[in-house]
């Protein structure tokens, strides 16, 4: 035993060290030669825990996530060969890979209509079919939404944290080509369209590669039934792309087979206690009548305790920013992209060491104006306990003017 330990962490070693060497600039072809024999017979699961391992030892995220493409290429040979992961419809990596099917499908076809653009004085038909099917393409968004949202943390809980960050990166590069793509098309710079929407098609082809040769071999490995069940009930939460997932495989069944109690849903079952008053500071509430009244109201809400962990969101209809169970108890700082978790760290600092009593932001997102607070929460003591993030849609409160003094 002993033995093969040896020999799988002189294997990892070996692989971290073909990253740092890209690093270093060794050229690709080079590498590919030299470590020919080594990557024979990597499984997705090694590739990926090498990722989580260059990590931990202080490798930064922003040179794996530069180095993503270029190692994948290293590595290719070896993972062409990984089987595709399958699962009954309605798992929810069935779900994943069938929308990877059908972004193929829309990048063909749209591929086709952008060369028909590079020409001098484009066709009208041309430009509205792009548009058309350009607006199709976008709803990919739900699907790296719910990677990030649902399969992400199942994958933390288990110490896998290295790669989800790293493909989260990849994702934000995704919807950057995406934005850089339809401003280009605002402003009908149609050669310059399609000369971008070649690079956001190979983002997003390399991309499917990743999930199905790396992430799905290895998050099914790691994960248990009970992790996909909790993926699949919070993934409507989200929301999908192009596809409507099947029942054939159920959540409950799949539950009810493990022989595991009914896992509770958030805000959603009703139990003996639902009736019970809870004492406030300023009068009483039932949970229920707090759950009504915080999904009313015309925010969104998330808390954050004193250990940085979110232990509750507002679950409204219309909410801003995509959220499910799943975030429940999860470091706050897995639950943003890497280029800006700098940022909450030093908001969750300034807090802590009470620098600051608030922080916000404002951006415009999808025709909407968002105004996003932070406010430290303090006990009596004056102990920190946490954090409140308060999102609004302000578009309105932006436009009034004048006076409406009686209700109309």
């Amino acid at each position: 035993m002993s033995e093969n330990n040896s020999e799988e962490g002189k294997k990892q070693e070996a692989l971290k060290q073909i990253i740092k060497d890209l690093h270093a600039g060794v050229p690709v072809k080079q590498l590919q030669k030299q470590f020919a024999r080594l990557i024979k017979n990597t499984s997705p699961e090694e590739i990926a825990d090498m990722e989580n391992a260059l990590l931990r030892e202080g490798f930064p995220v922003s040179e794996i996530q530069k180095l993503c493409d270029v190692h994948a290429q290293v590595f290719e040979k070896a993972l062409t060969k990984v089987k595709k992961v399958t699962k009954i419809p309605g798992h929810p990596v069935y779900t994943l890979v069938q929308e990877n099917k059908m972004a193929k499908k829309i990048i063909k076809k749209l591929s086709k209509t952008a060369k028909k653009l590079k020409k001098p004085d484009p066709k009208e038909e041309d430009i509205a079919e792009f548009k058309e099917g350009f607006g199709i393409l976008k709803e990919i968004v739900k699907h790296y939404q719910r990677k990030e949202n649902q399969l992400f943390p199942a994958l933390e809980e288990k110490g896998f944290t290295g790669p989800t960050t790293i493909m989260w990166g990849k994702h934000d590069e995704i919807r950057d080509h995406l934005k850089k793509t339809e401003i280009l098309m605002n402003e009908k710079d149609w050669a310059g369209l399609a000369k971008h929407f070649k690079t956001l098609v190979s983002a997003i082809k390399k991309m499917i590669f990743l999930e199905e040769k790396i992430l799905y071999p290895t998050s099914v490995k790691k994960l248990d039934t009970m992790d996909w069940v909790k993926i699949k009930r919070g993934g409507s939460e989200i929301g999908y792309a192009w596809v409507t997932p099947s029942n054939l495989w159920d959540a409950n069944l799949a539950e009810a087979k493990k022989g595991e109690q009914k896992m509770e849903k958030t805000g959603s079952q009703k139990s003996g206690t639902d009736n019970e008053k809870i004492k406030l500071e300023e009068g009483y509430l039932t949970p229920e009548q707090l759950t009504l009244m915080l999904k009313k109201l015309p925010v969104d809400i998330t808390f954050v305790d004193e250990n940085d962990k979110v232990c509750f969101y507002s679950a409204s209809e219309d909410r801003i920013f995509p959220r499910s169970p799943a975030i429940i108890g999860r470091a706050v700082q897995n639950c943003h992209p890497p280029k800006s978790v700098h940022i909450v760290a030093g908001i969750l600092k300034n807090f802590k060491e009470k620098k600051k009593d608030a922080a916000e932001f404002w951006l415009q997102l999808d025709g909407k104006f968002i105004h996003i607070r932070y406010f430290p929460v303090y006990d009596a003591q004056g102990e920190y306990k946490g954090v409140i993030e308060v999102s609004q849609e302000v578009s309105g409160i932006r436009a009034l003017i004048g006076e409406r003094r009686i209700l109309d």
